[in-house]
């Protein structure tokens, strides 16, 4: 039995409902991120105090940046969704990887640390592709095959090094969602980069009342060891038995000391009297070491908390209430859609059209 033109009056009256609640909600939550960002004044970073501020300037990259996923671009944040080829929305049918990492941001009078753990992230999509019609891949991908970080500056040896290294895309850490056969996908990614403008709303605190100094990342493998309950269920056993290292240098040895790692150590290493001894980072390279990784207790950062939940916004505040506003009027008109769909499926339930 073939299906009658009620029944597809039904169910897209049922897919109506769906779409407009969903417009709804999202526009709702942008109405409540558009009253954050318009109740709030703007401060210099320069004259910030403690408490709930909102500041507006230009990203920059600290210790470290991301490299996207789908683009392996330089950013400090990214948000990339493989999905069918054809979907508006590719999060909804497939792959999904979401990452931040701290970084800084500077107006004309200073700079402050932002920790993005826990924030909403409304960045710009970069890349919004989907494959041809032969299944060839979109101009501009380039799937990120190495590591998912990088030093913000590296050095020159280091970029050789990398430019030079032979990727295999038999054995990178591909997302499964790129080995489903010929099937089409399309591929969205959106960014913040050092460099683009941003406002923030959120709460300045000094660093040293951050409930977790480490925890300045989302998305990281920090992330995936703190939600696995038995290694949680080992670090609480390690801990209540006493055997839990108490600081770095028990922990990692050498590994411990600053400069270790990039050969120019600031404190003499233990090594096997035979082994090659590392020089020593001048006084100069270990102050500079200092200012980039090392914050003051009583220096300012911006976090989320419960009270104040951290919003981190692409442009300038009235490029961003711009922006929301009008997704909130498409989530009002989300809702319309949304009560006109349900009529119609109550009329298509009880009895239908008399068609």
């Amino acid at each position: 039995m073939e299906p009658t033109l009620n029944w597809w009056i039904t169910v897209l009256a049922g897919g109506g409902v769906v779409a407009g609640l969903t417009l709804l909600a999202r526009g709702l939550v942008d109405y409540r991120s558009t009253v954050r960002v318009g109740d709030t004044s703007t401060s210099t970073i320069s004259s910030l105090a403690a408490g709930e501020v909102r500041i507006s300037g230009v990203i920059e990259a600290a210790e470290m940046t991301l490299v996207s996923l789908l683009q392996g671009a330089s950013c400090v944040y990214y948000r990339a969704m493989i999905g069918r080829g054809g979907d508006v929305a590719p999060v909804e049918s497939g792959f999904t990887e979401e990452r931040s990492i701290g970084f800084r941001v500077r107006d004309a009078t200073g700079s402050i640390r932002v920790f993005p753990r826990g924030a909403r992230v409304d960045g710009p999509v970069r890349f919004n592709e989907e494959t041809g019609a032969m299944g060839d891949e979109p101009p501009g991908l380039a799937i990120r095959t190495g590591a998912a970080t990088r030093l913000s500056e590296p050095d020159r040896a280091t970029a050789i090094a990398e430019l030079l290294r032979v990727h295999d895309p038999e054995t990178s850490n591909r997302p499964a969602a790129l080995h489903n056969g010929d099937r089409p996908r399309r591929y969205r990614e959106a960014r913040l980069e050092p460099g683009d403008a941003v406002t923030i709303v959120g709460r300045a605190l000094p660093f040293s009342d951050l409930v977790d100094p480490l925890g300045a990342d989302y998305g990281s493998e920090a992330d995936v060891l703190d939600s696995d309950p038995e290694i949680a269920a080992d670090l609480a056993e390690a801990r209540a038995a006493g055997i839990l290292a108490a600081d770095p240098e028990d922990a990692w040895g050498n590994a411990a000391i600053a400069g270790f790692g990039i050969g120019r150590p600031v404190t003499t290493p233990e090594i096997d009297p035979a082994a090659n001894r590392l020089p020593l980072a001048t006084p100069e390279e270990a102050a500079e070491a200092e200012r980039t990784f090392e914050i003051a207790p009583d220096a300012l950062v911006l976090a989320s908390s419960a009270e104040v939940p951290l919003l981190i916004a692409y442009g300038t505040p009235g490029v961003v209430m711009e922006r929301m506003q009008s997704r909130y009027t498409l989530g009002l008109l989300g809702a319309v859609l949304a009560i006109a769909s349900a009529m119609v499926f109550a009329i298509t339930i009880s009895g239908g059209f008399a068609l």
